[in-house]
Order: C-alpha cells, then structure tokens, then sequence
C-alpha cells in the first residue's frame, strides 16, 4: 500500500508542476514527462528488487506505460491532443498500475479514461462559454458569417431531420436521431466560431516557440511553412522572424487541469476501495 501511496504523490506533484506550466506558458516541458517516467519506473524496479513478491510491481508499470503509450499517439495523431499532453498520459501509465494482475488494471485504466473524459468534457464546455462570454461581439458576427458559409449544411440536416420524424412513426427512437442531426450543425458553427474569435493570435514573431501552431500556411521567399499539427520547428521560426514582424498563431486551451483533477478523483475512489479497480487494491 505505501508503495503506492508514494507513487501517487509522486505523479500528484508532477502533474501540479505540468498544471502550473501549462497555465502559464501553454506548454509542458518534455524533461517533466520523460522524468516521471523515469522515477515512477525506477521506483517500481527498486522496489521490486528487494520485494519477497518478485518483480510483478515492476512489470506492471510497463505494461502500463506501453499500454498508454500506444493511446497517447492514437490521440496525438489522430489530433486530439498535443504533443505535451500526449507526453503527460503516457506518463501516467507508468504510475497508473497497482494490482498484480493485468486484467485488474486494465479495468483501473478504462475507469481512468472514463472519468478523464467526463472531466475533459465538462471541463472544455466551461472555458468554451468563458471564451464565447469574454467575445461574445465577435463571436456573434463569427456565428452569422459562418452560418453564411455553411447553409447547405444546416438545409441538408434540417431535411434529413425532417425525414426521420416522419419515419419515426415505425420507431419511436428515430425521433433521438432526428434531434441530435438537427442540432449537430449548430454545436459545429458554435465550436468553429468560439475558435475563431478566441483562439487565433496575432504574435511578435521574436516571441515565437517551438511547437506553436501556424493559423494558416505562409509563404516566406518562394517557401511554404505549413500549419501542421506539429508546429513550428526551429528553423520555421528563425525564417519567420527575419521576413515577418506579426505572426498569427493557434492557441490551444491548458488541459492539464482536467488531468489534475482526474488523478484526484481516480486516487480518491481508489482510496475507498472502489470496487470497479478490482479487489486487489485492499
């Protein structure tokens, strides 16, 4: 048990330090990633070698962090996540293991993920209507132009709505689907306005970093740096800055306090013997 009080301190405070840099800068150092890792597996190792119980303890923090290593580059590429917070999960699946046995802690990640979500999810709803409230002016003149843009969108899903209610004589939940294609477009127009109005910058490019995301390609003597999900890499931004003083970038929102609090309530469930983890936890 102390062991894994220990290591749940361990990660409580790494992942303080990443909320706290991320508030700040909107970015998560690799070193503080890479040394979780590096701690919560070499506790693992140094603890399962003088451990009567073998090196179960140890194996486990591997299989979590292979585990978490596969769905943090699933989430990366698959641009969900940035890189930090990508870096951040895999991370975690080093500590995240505390059973002997596989099948235990495979529920204990999915339990994980399933309260990360929720989080993540209220979370991103909260700092949407924040961004939409603190320019709401221009977010209103950003929902007419794209309403402008996307009106076929908004015609095809109000037909298809339409065809469904009628439909829905022959089965009730028909009605469900009708509703949720109905308002698909507006939730779409709403996020696309709120990342318009309130996640596009305009940067002196002497203040760039590595890793910022371009708001759209630009073009610097005859050479196209592209706005990938990658970022800015060293040698874009020394171009940049010597042929453009403004560069317009992409913010992305701190999201490491949705892993904070996660962490805090999978360790507190966890705390009282939350049977879903499995009974190994006592």
């Amino acid at each position: 048990m102390l062991e894994i009080i220990f290591l749940f301190s361990l990660a409580f405070v790494w992942i303080a330090f990443a909320t706290a840099q991320d508030l700040k800068t909107r970015e998560i150092a690799n070193w503080l990633n890479f040394s979780l890792i590096v701690f919560a597996l070499g506790f693992r190792f140094f603890y399962s070698l003088f451990s009567a119980g073998g090196f179960g303890f140890f194996y486990q923090g591997l299989f979590g962090l292979g585990v978490f290593f596969v769905l943090g580059n699933l989430l990366y590429y698959g641009k969900m996540f940035a890189g930090g917070d990508a870096k951040l999960l895999i991370a975690l699946g080093a500590v995240l293991p505390v059973s002997e046995s596989f099948y235990d802690n495979l529920e204990g990640f999915l339990f994980f993920l399933a309260i990360f979500l929720l989080v993540g999810a209220f979370y991103s709803i909260i700092v949407s209507f924040w961004f939409c409230f603190k320019n709401f002016d221009k977010f209103r003149k950003e929902f007419r132009q794209q309403f402008k843009i996307n009106r076929k969108m908004f015609i095809l899903s109000l037909l298809f709505s339409i065809a469904l209610l009628i439909l829905s004589y022959a089965n009730f939940y028909l009605i469900f689907i009708a509703v949720i294609i109905f308002i698909f477009p507006y939730l779409y127009l709403y996020a696309k306005a709120v990342d318009e109005t309130a996640m596009v910058k305009t940067l002196d490019s002497r203040k760039l970093r590595e890793g910022d995301w371009l708001y759209k390609d630009v073009k610097v003597k005859g050479k196209t740096i592209k706005a990938n999900w990658g970022g800015l890499t060293k040698e874009e931004i020394s171009l940049l800055r010597k042929n453009h003083k403004k560069t317009k970038i992409r913010e992305g929102v701190a999201f490491t306090p949705v892993f904070l609090v996660s962490f805090l309530v999978w360790f507190y469930l966890w705390s009282k013997g939350f049977e879903a983890l499995g009974n190994s936890f006592w």
